[in-house]
């Protein structure tokens, strides 16, 4: 029997995940987040070899973590399918877990679907947005990716979204595949961030001096993958119709990807870069005091590549809980996450001059900029949390494996 710190546990609920710390992917911070709030000794993770796990895995004393002696991105390919497929199902006949949590469809969904054929596990999906656009797409377009999804998502008692929006979408792919009993039974959590590990008032000196964000013009931030549907061009245009038009301000990026180096060129052209610091990723633990730098936050992803879209934004949600103002592009689930002039401004995330009159309006309204950071600050104490995220998870659990 595996153990939990120093306690041999049999753990009531299973975790499969290809995503998890010290991944920083979205994913592998939700599963991260979880992972550390089920009670002590119940939780079982299933995950793939990364570099540094064995240092980020003492922060989930309180579960167990199985790393399959494969890297995670050896999970997608036959191989390794088939060897965690046989680690899941022998853990299972050890444990006799009474549930199953899959972070995505694919590639969770295929050892899920091979413990509960073989040990009777019952599993359950999370869905996360842009993945269903994808999944729509496959079953178009292909008989095999429709049978192989309809099998999967056949066996699964449970699908939960992130928002009103992916169940609209997950909804759209359970009835394409003749799952109708399924599709009136998605369930909706929306997502949350730590009140206690996001808040205002923060000491920024350390990061101000580590990167650079000198000046007494206003810091404006954006924590994202550095992709086309996270709509950091639209914010550097935002950004440059500001100064032109005499509001000062500086924009921080946080974040790394493929249009980095695009984004820095855009800057140019624009010529603001001298206002605008790109970062690239930093640690955890500072992203704290990193959004304690800014006055505002801006998160105006919308739809790009067909599939790319955001299903609920949780960088706005820390936002919010460090008491910024946030601003958020019509799009996905983002609009069900910042709640338009209450908690923050939505706008259309393709109009630059949408961006540019929402920024201007909360640089230059100070009380308007407070009351929406104090609200959003609130919501996120109330409702938009991860205490709140489990006990909505728990609660599902208890209903769909009794």
């Amino acid at each position: 029997m595996l153990s939990c710190g120093s306690e041999r546990v049999v753990a009531k609920t299973f975790l499969l995940t290809g995503e998890f710390p010290p991944m920083q992917t979205g994913i592998a911070r939700m599963m991260g987040e979880v992972t550390r709030r089920y009670p002590r000794g119940e939780l079982l993770v299933s995950t793939g070899q990364h570099r540094d796990s064995q240092d980020s895995d003492v922060r989930f004393s309180g579960a167990v973590v199985d790393r399959l002696p494969v890297p995670s991105k050896a999970l997608r390919n036959l191989a390794g399918l088939l060897f965690w497929s046989r680690r899941v199902a022998s853990l299972a006949r050890q444990h006799k877990p009474r549930f199953a949590w899959c972070d995505s469809i694919p590639p969770c969904t295929y050892p899920a679907k091979w413990m509960h054929e073989r040990v009777g596990t019952k599993y359950g999906v999370f869905v996360h947005g842009g993945d269903l656009l994808k999944e729509l797409h496959a079953i178009h377009h292909s008989r095999f990716a429709r049978k192989t999804a309809k099998a999967l998502l056949g066996s699964a008692v449970a699908v939960v979204a992130n928002s009103q929006w992916t169940r609209e979408q997950a909804q759209k792919v359970l009835r394409e595949l003749g799952l109708d009993p399924l599709a009136e039974m998605v369930h909706v959590v929306p997502l949350g961030t730590d009140p206690e590990q996001f808040r205002p008032g923060i000491d920024t000196q350390a990061v101000r001096s580590r990167y650079h964000l000198n000046g007494n013009a206003p810091w404006v931030l954006t924590v994202a993958r550095l992709e086309a549907y996270k709509g950091v061009d639209m914010s550097l245009r935002a950004v440059a119709q500001c100064r032109n038009d005499g509001v000062e301000v500086n924009y921080l990026v946080v974040g790394s990807g493929k249009k980095r180096k695009d984004y820095q060129r855009l800057a140019e052209e624009l010529k603001i870069a001298d206002h605008v610091r790109f970062v690239g990723n930093v640690p955890e633990a500072e992203l704290p005091a990193v959004f304690n730098v800014a006055n505002a936050y801006v998160g105006v992803s919308r739809r790009a590549d067909g599939s790319r879209v955001e299903g609920f934004g949780v960088a706005l949600a820390e936002a919010s809980a460090c008491g910024l103002p946030v601003i958020a592009g019509q799009s996905g689930g983002l609009a069900e996450a910042v709640h338009d002039g209450e908690t923050g401004l939505v706008v259309n995330p393709d109009e630059p001059e949408a961006v540019t009159a929402a920024l201007k309006r909360l640089l230059g309204d100070q009380l308007l900029a407070r009351r929406l950071g104090q609200a959003g600050r609130k919501a996120i104490e109330t409702y938009y949390n991860w205490d709140r995220v489990i006990r909505d998870l728990r609660d599902i659990e208890s209903q769909v494996s009794s």
